[in-house]
């Protein structure tokens, strides 16, 4: 049985940061690609960062240069460092692991920026 656990959100001020965790068990992460998506109320879901099974790593441009997604292969976990969050950077984080016979996403850890 495959599961994507998040943990890491929580509330937190305008210009703080936060490090999102997706540990996995089940599949192997480095055998995947790994994402990070997100959905805030009332709009569609979309793509924050992903690493590829090579390690290399793309980010949407709202979030270059204060996000960091990264994987710990021993721990079989991947990571999103946050900073400089903004209050529109509020949603529900997903991490989704995909590849070309099956995706799998877990049950989402809301992340809310406010002051």
């Amino acid at each position: 049985q495959v599961r994507l656990v998040e943990s890491g959100g929580g509330l937190v001020q305008p210009g703080g940061s936060l490090r999102l965790s997706c540990a996995a068990s089940g599949i192997i992460v480095s055998a995947y690609a790994m994402d990070w998506y997100r959905q805030a109320p009332g709009k569609q879901r979309e793509l924050v960062a992903r690493i590829t099974t090579f390690g290399r790593t793309n980010y949407a441009d709202f979030v270059k240069g204060r996000f960091t997604i990264s994987r710990d292969n021993a721990k079989n976990t991947m990571y999103l460092q946050m900073n400089s969050l903004k209050t529109e950077d509020t949603a529900v984080y997903y991490c989704n692991a995909e590849s070309s016979i099956a995706t799998f996403r877990g049950q989402g850890t809301q992340v809310t920026v406010s002051s």
